[in-house]
């Protein structure tokens, strides 16, 4: 059974925030608020976690393609290779927002993902994600939850979702009702940038 506890997104508890990071800490899941959807996430540096997350997307980890959920960019550069002024400009300006940026990988990558090229980086703009990552030092890995219902690609309500999930996540937040509209995906790891994915976010950025 999952713990379930109130956040508010305009001035989040620390009290509440350091008790998500210490379930972080030791190996725990959770369902956080983000400016989007509600995500599912970890330490992005503890194996065990990583791996209970592929199980439930039903994934081999080392081919997930999850998000790396960063508090701003200053720790862009612990994971992803050095990147030119143009990239650079169109991520200060996206973020913190409901976008995730295909970014070319580097070599300080957790193992469970050396063998991939790219990592998608995330910065919402919602103070919930971004305390807990800050409080824990280091990102944490992500992917959305879907609903099985084809009518709602994605669960709003944080009460249904602790429903659903109390007995696969150690913790729940209810940062109130979540967005039913993913972020938009864009790739900056070619010459131009490339939408894999059109949601929240405007493409006046590019």
């Amino acid at each position: 059974m999952s713990e379930f506890i109130k956040i508010y997104q305009d001035k989040p508890s620390e009290a509440a925030i350091k008790k998500v990071v210490d379930v972080l800490k030791d190996g725990g899941l959770i369902i956080y608020p983000t400016d989007t959807v509600y995500g599912l996430g970890c330490d992005i540096t503890n194996s065990r976690a990583l791996e209970k997350i592929a199980k439930i997307k039903g994934i081999k980890l080392e081919k997930a393609n999850f998000s790396f959920v960063c508090s701003d960019l200053s720790n862009l550069s612990d994971y992803v290779k050095q990147i030119d002024t143009s990239t650079f400009k169109i991520l200060k300006r996206a973020l913190p927002g409901p976008y995730t940026f295909i970014l070319p990988g580097n070599n300080d990558l957790p193992k469970e993902f050396r063998k991939k090229k790219t990592v998608g980086i995330r910065v919402p703009d919602n103070n919930i994600a971004r305390e807990i990552v800050k409080l824990l030092g280091n990102p944490i890995v992500s992917t959305s939850i879907h609903d099985e219902d084809d009518v709602i690609e994605y669960s709003t309500d944080p009460e249904l979702i602790f429903e659903k999930w109390n007995n696969k996540v150690d913790l729940v937040i209810d940062g109130g009702y979540g967005d039913n509209v993913a972020s938009t995906i864009i790739d900056l790891t070619n010459y131009e940038p490339e939408v894999i994915r059109e949601g929240k976010g405007s493409l006046d950025i590019l």
